[in-house]
């Protein structure tokens, strides 16, 4: 009876560890955490320089009309 006993114990201590065994290695191949998503990416600026180009541009057209019309009035 005391052989049962002891074979018994021995089989409920042999399955505990292999229970645990069998959780760690569980825990061991988990997934980790994804890594954060990059930042959104900064605005750029486009009234900046664009409304200085844009102010050339007319100022440049306005002195091309300005010299057309003084060479028609020339002739």
């Amino acid at each position: 009876m005391k052989f049962k006993q002891q074979n018994n114990m021995k089989n409920l201590i042999t399955l505990a560890v292999l229970l645990v065994l069998v959780c760690a290695a569980y825990t061991g191949f988990a997934q980790s955490v994804p890594p954060p998503p990059p930042p959104p990416p900064v605005p750029v600026p486009i009234d900046g320089g664009l409304s200085l180009v844009i102010a050339g541009c007319v100022g440049y057209g306005a002195k091309k009309l300005n010299d057309r019309r003084k060479a028609n009035k020339v002739e």
